[in-house]
């Protein structure tokens, strides 16, 4: 045993969990915790500017690898509220993070002290497990608890508040008998396996829809064992991309009102078997359960009981750990396929390969000002094959994942459910802080960018070089194409007049914020682009700067400010704005008369 004061335990509880790394703000309620890091020194510590940022800087920093658990660490009052945001994007994606509190004395709460706010009650609704800890003896076993829920199950985030007596409170806690406590996941039975197995043999067009807990299990090489066991096609969700490799020939595309692609809505229209593994059928994905399960039956694996029906009934539900039923359903597919008990679905899976390979959008514009759909087509040509991209929600967003690419779990890290503007930032910081050696890009739009991008100066500060595409319209440009349906344009503009702006520079003046400006004063480097021949050369350009000078690189691209992109209310009712590349031979007629819009 050994005396030590509870924040003390706190931080060596954290260190034998596997943390090495803390984002966060100090203050006067949760120095007690502070004075233990310094003092122990096995977790470093990242300075946010905002403790929004922190807590999207934690997840980032989750999701980058596998086992990673992101902590974020602020005072009392005003720092747990702003970490409210952060605690929903964790909650809603599945995603473990850990929110650590200041919080006023024990006597002082409920009376209304400086900065003292029920925390605990304010962030329940978006957390596993939310607590105020009001026993110094109990704050070791807090933590231990908060891990073991962290992992347990489907993921989520914890938020542990710390009272300043209780943080400075003396135990006696024996650190070296220490152990995690054992992680509960639930596993699928043999049984259940072959009762999917058997109605998917029964289908003749059947399809994997893989989703984001296949990434969160660190089951990836398991699905694209799998699928290339059956022959089935593979669609990931949106927080499932890069699960199964974009050029494998059975990733059939994504589904969804948004971001899709054409021909993985054409290939899932005309699927009748769908087997759902770590996913929850969000409605961008789905559009209506009515036309979205039209004539298909439903398989749905899932590591949470109460989502299995939660957005509609499937034909068979399977609780399970998706690394769980995924090592069985590996096992069973190949006892069937040496038994030669495998049905042949090649004819059925040329024809996704053969939509994948007809049914594109055009990205190759040389307009002025530039279309954003050729910023992608340039990502695309430089960025390498392990890049791994972060952004939030926009029309940067959707239009990134109609027509980037991505080749690995972990490589699209996209806040999903939640979207929270100003997302972006922050979370790129986080996943360069778990690796600083990985080619990382940030992918916003002009508002998302506005948001918290003070916090490329914890970037410059802390030696954490990515690449930050920018792509400005001087716009709202989701809301802008939304409010069409109400013939308004309305609120949405971002363009003013900037006086700071020369006026050589031309209709640069009139997009209103001088980001290039903003950036350098942040410590950054930057780079603004006018002209599409030239996004190649300024993207080059940019991740020779990053290695340089170990800092965010941002490339600003101006787009002309309306642009209309791909999307609509039901996935067989998706509006292509822009002209479709058709490669068939007779053209989109030809599309129709081979049955691949079928």
């Amino acid at each position: 045993m050994a005396r030590m004061t509870a924040a003390e335990a706190a931080v060596r509880v954290m260190e034998l969990e596997g943390v090495t790394q803390a984002f966060g703000v100090p203050g006067a309620a949760i120095n007690p915790l502070y004075s233990a890091l310094l003092k122990h020194g096995g977790i470093s510590h990242i300075l946010a500017r905002h403790v929004e940022a922190a807590s999207h800087m934690a997840e980032g920093y989750t999701r980058a690898r596998a086992g990673n658990i992101g902590v974020c660490i602020g005072t009392s009052g005003p720092a747990g509220t702003d970490m409210i945001t952060g605690l929903y994007s964790a909650i809603a994606d599945s995603i473990p993070i850990l929110c650590i509190t200041g919080q006023a004395p024990r006597a002082r709460l409920h009376k209304e002290d400086f900065q003292a706010v029920d925390i605990e009650s304010i962030s329940k609704p978006v957390t596993k497990w939310s607590v105020t800890v009001r026993e110094p003896a109990q704050v070791p076993r807090a933590f231990q608890q908060a891990f073991h829920l962290m992992r347990s199950g489907r993921p989520g985030p914890v938020l542990i508040d710390l009272p300043f007596d209780v943080q400075m409170g003396e135990i006696e806690f024996d650190i070296d008998t220490y152990e995690p406590l054992p992680v509960y996941k639930p596993a699928a039975s043999r049984r259940q396996i072959e009762k999917a197995l058997d109605m998917l043999a029964a289908s003749s067009r059947p399809l994997i829809v893989a989703g984001g807990g296949i990434i969160n299990a660190d089951a990836c090489d398991l699905l694209v064992e799998f699928a290339e066991l059956t022959g089935v096609p593979v669609i990931p969700t949106l927080m499932g991309w890069g699960a199964i490799p974009d050029d494998h020939p059975l990733m059939a595309g994504m589904v969804g009102l948004q971001t899709s692609h054409r021909y993985g809505n054409a290939t899932m229209l005309a699927s009748d078997f769908v087997l759902g593994i770590g996913n929850r059928w969000a409605n961008r994905h789905t559009g209506s359960p009515e036309v979205y399960t039209k004539g298909r039956k439903f398989v749905h694996v899932d590591i949470e009981p109460t989502q299995i029906g939660r957005v509609f009934m499937p034909d068979f539900g399977i609780v399970s750990d998706a690394k769980a039923a995924l090592e069985l359903f590996v096992s069973v597919a190949r006892e069937r396929k040496a038994a030669q008990q495998m049905k042949d679905y090649s004819e059925w899976a040329d024809r996704c390969a053969e939509r994948k390979k007809l049914m594109l959008r055009k990205s190759h514009f040389t307009e002025t000002p530039i279309k954003p759909l050729r910023v992608y087509e340039e990502m695309n040509k430089v960025f390498p094959r392990d890049t791994i991209y972060v952004t939030t929600i926009g029309l940067s967003q959707i239009a990134g994942a109609q027509f980037l690419h991505v080749y690995g779990p972990r490589q699209w890290i996209n806040c999903g459910q939640a979207g929270p503007l100003g997302w972006t930032i922050p979370a790129a910081l986080g996943v360069v802080a778990s690796d600083p050696t990985r080619t990382v890009v940030g992918l916003s739009g002009d508002y998302d960018f506005q948001f918290l991008m003070e916090e490329l100066a914890v970037g410059a500060q802390f030696r954490l070089p990515y690449v930050q595409v920018l792509v400005n319209n001087s716009y709202l440009g989701l809301i802008r194409q939304s409010q069409r349906g109400f013939e308004m344009d309305y609120c949405v503009q971002l363009a003013f007049e900037n006086q700071n702006v020369p006026e050589g520079e031309g209709d640069l003046r009139s997009y209103g914020v001088d980001h290039q400006a903003v950036v350098q004063g942040l410590g950054c480097k930057s780079l603004r682009v006018t002209d599409p021949e030239k996004i190649e050369s300024a993207l080059v350009q940019a991740q020779a700067m990053a290695r340089q000078y170990r800092v965010p690189v941002v490339v600003e691209v101006i787009l002309e400010k309306v642009t209309n992109i791909a999307m609509g209310t039901e996935i067989d009712n998706v509006r292509e704005f822009e002209d479709i590349d058709c490669r068939h031979p007779e053209g989109a007629r030809g599309l129709e008369l081979a049955g691949l819009l079928e």
